[in-house]
């Protein structure tokens, strides 16, 4: 398959605090040819499946943190290459989404680059445990994600778009984290969480939600939005593949990553 590449038109400078840490962030985005690149100091991280380093509450590349909301804004908007700077190794998680990414992007315009070639996605890709799945094949972007909790509210919460790319950014990009109202004090007790408040992030409480929600099934919507930019780590556009998630978080989205970026990148 042929891969349309492009970047950005002028330098984006964004400031926040770090999702977790709380952190003051400046967050520089350059226009590049090099892939998409993150870096910190002197360590640069190319966005591949290979450098990611933890998935417990969040996607890691190399030692910068919370890379999947940008990653799902870059996927949105089909941009292949970028360089981010940052003042400290973690994204700002700004309002706890993608859409002030995307839309602070957007305004940049776009150049475009000369196209890539990788090979088609000819099987179906499977990741899956006993009570979790990604599958992933060649489409037109198709994707979809169950959010599901069992006995506990809400059950289960579904969204699916026929048109990914299409319907990205108002249906998508806006979906916030999220947060189950019994594990506030773990989150922090553990240090996390420092850069969201209540408008930022979506408690779920045992009965429904305990904030205003932006949509009816945010959560499904917001597990597809991490989904998204943890497997744009692949590479392949999103308007590329079908796609399905059921309860799977970073570290199997990670996982179908690497089986999808060596599926169509690797000799």
């Amino acid at each position: 398959m042929i891969l349309n590449r492009q970047t950005i038109k002028s330098e984006l400078v964004v400031e926040g605090k770090g999702l977790h840490s709380g952190e003051p962030v400046i967050a520089k985005f350059l226009p590049s040819s090099d892939g998409i690149q993150f870096v910190h100091g002197a360590d640069v991280f190319d966005a591949k499946p290979e450098n990611v380093t933890d998935t417990s509450r969040c996607t890691v590349l190399g030692t910068i943190g919370t890379i999947e909301h940008v990653m799902s804004a870059l996927a949105g908007l089909a941009i292949t290459d970028m360089r981010i700077e940052l003042s400290y190794p973690e994204l700002p998680g700004l309002d706890g989404s993608a859409l002030m990414y995307l839309n602070a992007l957007q305004q940049c315009g776009s150049e475009v680059l000369e196209p890539t070639e990788a090979k088609d996605l000819y099987a179906r890709l499977f990741v899956q445990t006993d009570n979790l799945k990604i599958a992933v094949g060649k489409g037109n972007g198709h994707w979809r994600y169950d959010f599901v909790t069992d006995e506990r509210w809400p059950g289960a919460m579904t969204y699916e778009t026929l048109d990914v790319a299409h319907e990205y950014k108002t249906q998508i990009a806006p979906a916030r984290t999220t947060v189950f109202s019994e594990e506030i004090e773990q989150v922090k007790a553990a240090g996390l969480g420092r850069g969201l408040d209540e408008s930022s992030v979506l408690i779920i409480g045992e009965k429904g939600f305990e904030n205003e929600a932006r949509f009816d099934n945010e959560p499904a919507r917001h597990k597809l939005l991490d989904l998204i930019g943890d497997l744009y780590l692949a590479g392949v556009p999103i308007s590329h593949l079908n796609v399905v998630g059921y309860r799977s978080g970073h570290r199997r989205n990670v996982e179908m990553a690497k089986l999808l970026f060596d599926s169509c990148h690797t000799p």
